[in-house]
């Protein structure tokens, strides 16, 4: 019998040997590894499902029907063991509940990614294998069931019991198959909750960061400065500053807990941003924006640019005395969307980046919202071009926002 059961426990390993379909994600959220995705089987699993715990269950299920067969046939003037029947269906529960236990522990992950094809090619037929190998254990442990079969060899009673127990097998399997979907679809729906709520506290730090960064006193001494001497020599100009400062302010504070915008608007944002530095830097700095027309539409994490355009200036450009660069380019990149802000400056030498006015925390915050929006399958690289150059380069899956856009947009294509 030990042979027989290790080779059928291969075949087990075989049917559930499926292709990895969906990949994992792994999402960090303050320096923990949570498990989100179907790729991921998250092993503390609710104390039913402790295997003392689960089996016993099964157990005791196959007890109460064994007292229900009991007293039916005692109305019916059966006479019946009472303790034989309840072996019988004590066996059969505890055999079924250590085989759908043993499958969701070890084949958890891959009964999560299963499609309607692998159902139905491989789990389908793993039911009836099952299905049989139980009931040849179990006729095994009852030489004496059926009741007159004494006489009767293995395969034949073997044969009887299979005609009367497989569509209940069937049965068993498939609720149990049931039971283990419904667990990854509610410990899923768990997780989104608790990430969805991380994000909303990761946004809600970059907003108030982005107003750190944009109200800090450095920032504003040198914008009002600028407006009060234009005051004296081009009032329009001041006015106009007013007005981007202004309406700078407003979108930031309009976007509330939208974790996730347009990229036309983040490049809105960014032309006003752009334009206030401009005043600062006048004509020391050539900007230039480069998107894609077919990527006007793809969404985007909120203020995912506004840091890094902050940090270029604050330790790249500012250094510069003339011929300032800040080139700033979104395109398509086969399913990705591709983000890249070019600078010169000094290049990546010390001071470090994180080291100097707090900038680094910008960086930081980035980081961590791309992991929790996209886990690994995202790129964020900073890099010299050359000795005086700087790229930083952001790449993640394009998704394109359902709302249909009727506007043409300032920025260049």
């Amino acid at each position: 019998m030990e042979g027989k059961s290790a080779r059928c426990f291969l075949i087990a390993r075989m049917f559930l040997r499926w292709p990895s379909g969906a990949k994992s994600r792994p999402v960090k959220v303050e320096g923990k590894k949570l498990k989100f995705g179907l790729g991921d089987w998250d092993r503390k699993y609710p104390l039913f499902m402790h295997p003392a715990i689960f089996v016993g269950s099964s157990v005791a299920l196959g007890e109460l029907f064994a007292l229900q067969q009991w007293t039916s046939m005692r109305l019916w003037s059966y006479h019946l063991n009472i303790f034989q029947v309840m072996a019988a269906w004590g066996l059969q529960y505890f055999l079924w509940g250590l085989i759908c236990w043993l499958l969701w522990r070890w084949f958890g992950p891959q009964i999560q990614r299963a499609n309607l094809r692998i159902i139905f090619l491989r789990v389908l037929p793993l039911s009836i294998f099952l299905s049989v190998f139980e009931e040849m254990i179990w006729v095994a442990f009852f030489p004496n069931l059926p009741i007159g079969s004494r006489h009767w060899d293995y395969w034949r009673r073997f044969t009887f019991a299979l005609n009367g127990d497989f569509f209940d097998n069937l049965v068993i399997f498939w609720c149990a198959f049931g039971l283990f979907r419904g667990l990854g679809y509610y410990e899923q729906f768990r997780q989104k909750e608790s990430i969805a709520a991380r994000l909303e506290v990761q946004l809600t730090n970059a907003q108030m960061f982005a107003l750190r960064m944009q109200l800090n006193p450095h920032f504003l001494f040198n914008t009002m400065n600028s407006i009060s001497s234009l005051m004296r020599s081009n009032v329009d100009a001041a006015d106009t500053m007013l007005e981007q400062l202004s309406s700078l302010l407003r979108i930031t504070l309009e976007r509330g807990n939208s974790q996730f915008v347009p990229l036309r608007d983040e490049m809105d944002f960014i032309e006003i941003y752009l334009a206030l530095q401009e005043q600062r830097y006048s004509d020391r700095v050539d900007q230039a924006l480069n998107v894609d027309a077919s990527v006007h539409d793809a969404l985007v994490p909120a203020m995912i640019l506004q840091p890094i355009v902050e940090n270029a200036y604050a330790h790249g450009i500012s250094k510069l005395d003339r011929g300032g660069i800040l080139e700033i380019r979104a395109h398509r990149d086969g399913k990705n969307l591709r983000l890249s802000v070019l600078n010169n400056g000094i290049g990546l030498a010390p001071p470090p980046l994180e080291e100097e006015s707090g900038h680094g925390v910008g960086l930081r915050n980035i980081r961590s919202r791309l992991e929790l929006h996209y886990g690994a399958n995202h790129t964020f690289l900073i890099h010299e071009v050359d000795g005086n150059r700087v790229e930083v380069v952001i790449e993640f899956p394009l998704e394109l926002s359902p709302a249909s856009v009727g506007q043409i947009t300032r920025f260049g294509a």
